[in-house]
């Protein structure tokens, strides 16, 4: 079955070969999705996720724009999602709504194998594996836009086929207009399927003009409905004009700002990030097939392999479209390869680089399914078995996908994950009336936002992105939406005065002073740009935030060990969360907080300038902080043990009475001992070792002191 000839009779009898299909493809595909949906929507998380997603619910909510390029689609389908659907808090919605993407995108997948090569199990295998796998269940039950991004792959390799198959040149012209117009809107989404676009616009143009279907007028026609797709951008600077969103992103009014944001500028166009080295290409793609391997198996690799292998036989169906496939998951590959610059030695930042292996996974779940049926018809045609053979297609489609189900299930079922829901209400409860919070990263910028806009948490805190401070369009667009902050000018720079543009910038500090009628916090971390603050201020630890207090108040270690000790409600276990999640980071972040008072009091007992009965006080603090944190919970971040460590060698030159030197140095042995034990990546280790080789001396001769 081909595009090639003209006969009546291969007219005919493609028409006849299509009508099943036709009917068994829609069926097949609406069991797929209603099973998938099923499993999604029961495994969907309650409250917002980590990453973007607290901004993207944010900015659907509010109507204001997402972050580069702007997501216009997903914003608006989204906001329908949060004012229909009526069950669950305002990112559940979200939530349910890209779970339905996903379903949606495992029956276009299904569609495609079964059009490809007639068989249901070949696309249940394809659908199956793709949607189970770990990447493809996280992604699409999070307010997120890769569910929707795998949606529209699915619909453009549909759509190729269905053209592919197309008998007639009116039926090839309606499916080139709609794949126009699909391919519009999937740019309204994800920028990195544009690599897919660019493989398929080509291959449907040759095919029209080998068929003698191609004209100049045919062509404008199909280019306005390639930009009607790109219609929903128009949101951008409608959004952006009438200014209502308490949450948005960028200046779209004018050409400059809409382009800057379109092409994600501010990022760095074709990059994952700005001013950042990643790993080599050969990394990140040998990374990509071992991460492939895991997510789909070794089978499906092998599968899709075969796939491209039956092509050397002349009487297979569509080879074509077999090779436009691969050709699509090459190109994609090699290019996000080269583009992405994050190093993946970091977790978090490998968590970040495979959601976008999603896509080329998704191509290969197909040939892998078009690769099943190949491999049975050839099987087929050597033993002359049809019905068993059948029955093992089938077999080994169901436990593939079985197998996925079962391996993913536990860990991709969020039914219960309420981790970033609880790091977000407890930074917010733990802050005073009317506080400002300076926000840092997207952890506790986007999961604050969406609690503070989306749930009507503390509407008494004023939120105010350090980052986008910076940024020119950011206090003439937010400035009214912040009504209990001052501004000493239109843009923070820690050098003072009046650009070019008339715009005024102002200082830290200055903003400090200006606010002086409220408790200012940072959170997480402070703009290391501007040093400007330490002229008058301190920082002192609030949890995961930081306070910034006048210098002319004392402090007080008693007032604030009282203060900060049961400031979060924090029942996560350690450890327990995969490194590459956000879960993983806040669940950090709240238990690093536990030792943030105890580090802070031990640090100022080393640099200030105190009297030594003060200093010893405030390491009789620290010693005391870090004993109680450390034996609190079983399992703990590991540089607790070092610090403690050290916290229990300085009380040891203390020599103070009431003290045990051989406890002291058995705790400072033990505790050194288990961190080289934990952190062997710590580049002062073989120092660590030397000293533990020189207490335990110390300790045997203050033993056989004893003794004698």
């Amino acid at each position: 079955m081909g595009l090639h000839g003209d006969s009546r009779d291969l007219s005919r009898g493609r028409t006849a070969r299509a009508g099943p299909r036709r009917s068994g493809g829609l069926r097949g595909g609406a069991a797929v999705f209603a099973a998938v949906a099923a499993v999604f929507t029961l495994t969907l998380p309650p409250s917002v996720p980590g990453g973007d997603s607290g901004e993207l619910v944010t900015a659907a909510y509010e109507l204001g724009v997402a972050h580069p390029p702007g997501y216009p689609l997903f914003t608006l389908v989204a906001k329908l999602a949060i004012v229909l659907f009526p069950i669950g808090s305002v990112a559940y919605r979200v939530n349910l709504l890209c779970g339905l993407f996903g379903a949606v995108a495992a029956s276009l997948l299904f569609f495609t194998v079964f059009r490809l090569s007639g068989s249901y199990a070949g696309g249940i295998l394809a659908a199956g594996v793709f949607s189970f796998s770990h990447l493809t269940w996280q992604w699409s039950t999070a307010a997120e836009v890769f569910s929707l991004n795998n949606l529209f792959v699915g619909l453009l390799m549909a759509l190729t086929v269905r053209f592919e198959e197309a008998a007639t040149a009116k039926e090839r012209s309606k499916i080139a207009k709609i794949g126009a117009f699909c391919c519009g809107l999937s740019l309204c989404n994800q920028h990195t399927i544009v690599l897919y676009v660019l493989c398929i616009i080509p291959w449907i143009l040759f095919r029209l003009l080998k068929q003698k279907e191609l004209s100049l007028g045919s062509l404008l026609k199909l280019s306005l409905y390639f930009s009607a797709g790109l219609l929903p951008y128009l949101y951008l600077p409608i959004s952006s004009y009438l200014n209502q969103a308490r949450w948005t992103w960028g200046d779209q009014t004018t050409l400059l700002g809409f382009l800057t944001h379109f092409l994600r500028e501010e990022y760095g166009t074709f990059s994952l990030a700005k001013s950042e080295t990643g790993s080599s290409m050969s990394e990140i793609l040998h990374s990509q097939v071992t991460n492939m391997r895991t997510e789909l198996s070794f089978n499906i690799q092998v599968l899709a392999v075969w796939a491209n292998i039956c092509l050397a036989r002349k009487d297979r169906p569509n080879p074509s479209l077999v090779w436009l496939f691969t050709g699509m998951f090459c190109i994609y590959s090699l290019f996000f390869a080269w583009r992405a610059n994050l190093d993946i030695s970091k977790p978090l930042f490998m968590g970040v680089v495979e959601r976008f292996w999603m896509q080329s996974n998704a191509v290969v779940a197909v040939l892998a399914g078009v690769g099943l049926s190949a491999l049975v018809s050839e099987s087929n045609r050597v033993l002359n078995n049809s019905i068993g053979l059948q029955c093992l297609e089938w077999l080994s489609a169901m436990i593939l996908v079985t197998y996925q189900i079962y391996s993913n299930y536990r860990i991709c079922d969020q039914r219960t994950n309420y981790v970033i829901d609880k790091f977000a209400k407890n930074l917010l409860a733990s802050m005073p009336q009317d506080a400002i919070i300076l926000l840092r990263g997207d952890l506790p910028g986007n999961s604050l936002r969406y609690m503070h806009y989306c749930e009507g948490l503390r509407p008494d805190i004023s939120l105010v992105d350090q980052e986008m401070m910076t940024y020119e369009w950011y206090l003439p667009k937010m400035a009214k939406h912040l009504p209990g902050v001052n501004f000493p000018g239109d843009r923070w720079n820690p050098v003072e005065g009046i650009l070019p543009s008339g715009m005024v910038t102002f200082n830290l500090y200055h903003f400090l002073e200006i606010n002086k009628q409220k408790e200012t916090f940072v959170c997480i971390g402070i703009h290391e740009g501007d040093p400007t603050w330490k002229k008058n201020y301190s920082l002192w630890p609030w949890g995961s935030c930081d306070k910034l207090v006048p210098s002319e108040i004392v402090f007080n270690p008693d007032e604030w060990i009282k203060l900060t000790r049961n400031i979060y409600n924090w029942t996560e276990e350690y450890g327990r969360f995969d490194p590459s999640s956000w879960e993983s980071v806040a669940n950090e972040e709240m238990w690093q907080a536990r030792m943030k008072t105890a580090f802070f009091i031990f640090n100022l007992a080393e640099t200030a300038n105190v009297p030594s009965n003060v200093k010893t006080q405030l390491y009789t603090h620290a010693y005391n902080l870090y004993k109680e944190i450390v034996y609190l919970r079983k399992e703990h971040p590991v540089n607790w043990h070092k610090n403690y460590a050290i916290a229990c060698e300085r009380m040891l030159g203390l020599r103070e009475r009431d003290t045990d030197p051989e406890v002291l140095l058995s705790e400072t042995i033990r505790h050194f001992h288990l961190y080289t034990q934990k952190a062997r990546n710590d580049p002062q280790l073989a120092d660590i070792l030397v000293a533990l080789k020189h207490l335990r001396e110390e300790l045997q001769s203050l033993r056989n002191r004893k003794n004698v």
